[in-house]
């Protein structure tokens, strides 16, 4: 029998760590590792247009499983084009190994052709990046790579010189069992105790919950009852909170909508769960404030705290909860929940008043429509910039949908690369991606890998002819916009040509029938809808210290935003309160 190869090798690692895909570009230095795929039954290659789209597919697997996806990019140009959606997948905690395989190892050092020092390149978007220069390194580098990727919640990476990988793997190396799931973590016994003290001292209790309280539904929503607090959540957090929640008052933020920013402001104690929320204008500074968080280096870096707990939102609250008194006293929550309905209220006729007659057509319509047409599990990935705020505000969550975007990171071209990632996972599940012409153009080529694997992505593309968020930023400081325009083809015309199914919607009535038709459609299909760039985005609450790589509004004279069908339910929550 032939002698395994450092490829061969590392390709085993990967399949034993539960690794069904490797996206990537094929390479010359990346060659030795894609034949020891070929040969692979368990693992496949998968090819797409652009590294970049690898990464953004890779983290968007992560995310969707928690288990570990990995990525790859042959010798300098090809893995710098990594470098963007590794950073997306880090600042996601989304579990990825990235393979950047490497100049010839005699050259390194040299100024060789294609040479960069990938092992220092990738080091700021990782928790581990090292350099496999010798085959005795194997298989310990890359069995502690990927307990890196997933102990710590990011991205891990090797690098290979292709010389490297080529070679014969050492006999009688070790390996060890790998690491291929985090544990859950409970805080200590004083820091429960001083939050139960604290809990039972405040007489008005508010919840903020971020992304940390996925799987702790049932338990923060016990916790909201028992201490009678409402519930607002961060963008990344509206999946996993907003949904079977009588204690909801919306998002706070530059997203935001509700009575979230009030309910964090007038309350005497407000508890961050999971939450790593970046917008510091929006946090009060004359309240006491808890923070909840997984990842100790989280705590307190973006608000003064009275108490740091480090721990699972679901193992903390279940702990807390037989310490913690029930209050009886409703009357902050009902306030809050009554200002949340009439917000909401106020402007959710932004989307319904002369829809069918408006040209260019509303967004927010086309947003609620779709929210209304896809499927009860489908996946929502979504670009950064307006599709954003349409997101947040019309996607009705349902504790079995799932929406992925760069929600920390911030990058444009995200939703198609990702939706590519969610589609080769399970290939019978509903896979939308809400992009913008600004962010499918930046990466349009990858729209010829959803042909390429007949993958039914389901692209609807929100075509503005403008980066409209940009648009936004500009005007908040006093510019004209310059330099945000986009001259479109027919991105319909396009998809045809490329061999998928297109068509193109100019009127509000053909809105919602052309969504059905590409949803029926068993094959990738691309609905390019013509929008009104003039749709944009406000806060809920506004000053002039709020500054953000998002956008800013110096008042509501652009458009009151509505939210969708978040109205019905918080008119639902308001029977809870008690009529007097």
């Amino acid at each position: 029998m032939a002698k395994q190869t450092v490829a061969e090798q590392f390709i085993d690692i990967l399949v034993r760590a539960g690794v069904r895909r490797l996206y990537g570009v094929v390479g010359d230095s990346l060659n030795p590792v894609v034949d020891a795929i070929r040969r692979n039954r368990a693992i496949d290659w998968i090819q797409v247009r652009h590294e970049e789209t690898a990464a953004f597919a890779a983290g968007a697997e992560a995310q969707l499983t928690g288990k570990l996806a990995a990525c790859a990019g042959s010798c300098g140009p090809g893995n710098l084009h990594l470098i963007n959606g590794l950073y997306d997948a880090h600042r996601s905690m989304a579990p990825v190994l990235a393979l950047a395989s490497h100049i010839p190892s005699s050259e390194i050092g040299t100024g060789y052709f294609q040479e960069t020092h990938p092992d220092r390149l990738f080091s700021e978007c990782s928790h581990y990046s090292e350099l496999i220069s010798n085959p005795r390194q194997m298989p310990r580098v890359v069995q502690t790579a990927i307990q890196h990727a997933v102990g710590q919640g990011g991205v891990a990476v090797v690098s290979l010189p292709g010389d490297v990988a080529a070679e014969p793997a050492p006999e009688r190396a070790v390996e060890h069992a790998l690491v291929t799931s985090r544990p859950s973590v409970r805080p200590g016994d004083d820091e429960i105790d001083a939050l139960a003290r604290m809990v039972d001292e405040a007489h008005k209790v508010t919840l903020f919950c971020g992304s940390g309280t996925a799987g702790a539904h049932a338990e923060v929503m016990e916790f909201a009852e028992r201490v009678k607090a409402p519930v607002g959540h961060a963008l990344r957090g509206k999946e996993w909170i907003q949904y079977d929640n009588p204690y909801d008052v919306g998002m706070s933020g530059l997203l935001g909508y509700g009575a979230a920013y009030e309910a964090t402001h007038e309350c005497d104690l407000l508890i961050l769960l999971g939450t790593d929320f970046p917008y510091s204008a929006f946090l009060p500074d004359d309240v006491r404030i808890v923070q909840v968080d997984v990842r100790p280096e989280h705590l307190g870096r973006r608000t003064t705290l009275e108490l740091a707990v480090w721990g699972d939102v679901r193992e903390t609250l279940r702990c807390l909860l037989p310490k913690v008194r029930e209050k009886g006293n409703r009357t902050f929550l009902d306030r809050m929940l009554k200002k949340h309905a009439d917000a909401l209220e106020g402007v959710v006729k932004a989307y319904t008043r002369k829809v069918e007659k408006h040209l260019p057509i509303h967004p927010e319509y086309v947003a609620s429509v779709l929210d209304e047409e896809a499927a009860a599990d489908a996946v929502f990935t979504v670009d950064t910039g307006m599709c954003n705020v349409w997101a947040a505000r019309y996607l009705t969550p349902n504790g079995s949908r799932r929406v992925i975007g760069s929600f920390s990171h911030g990058s444009m071209a995200n939703a198609l690369p990702q939706a590519i990632g969610a589609q080769l996972m399970d290939r019978g599940r509903q896979v939308v991606s809400m992009s913008g012409d600004g962010g499918f153009s930046m990466l349009m080529g990858d729209f010829l890998t959803l042909v390429q694997y007949d993958l039914p992505v389901k692209v609807v593309l929100f075509n503005n002819s403008s980066l409209g968020m940009v648009e936004l930023e500009m005007m908040v400081s006093g510019l004209p916009a310059y330099g945000t325009t986009n001259r479109n083809p027919d991105f319909a015309a396009i998809a045809r040509a490329a061999g998928a199914y297109g068509v193109r919607v100019e009127k509000p009535k053909q809105v919602r029938g052309a969504l059905r038709d590409a949803f029926r459609h068993e094959g990738p299909a691309l609905v390019d809808v013509v929008t009104d760039p003039n749709a944009l985005s406000i806060p809920p609450k506004i000053s002039a210290e709020m500054v953000s790589g998002f956008a800013l509004s110096a008042g509501k004279i652009v458009l009151d935003g509505g939210v969708g069908r978040m109205v019905q339910m918080a008119r639902s929550n308001l029977r809870n309160v008690p009529r007097v």
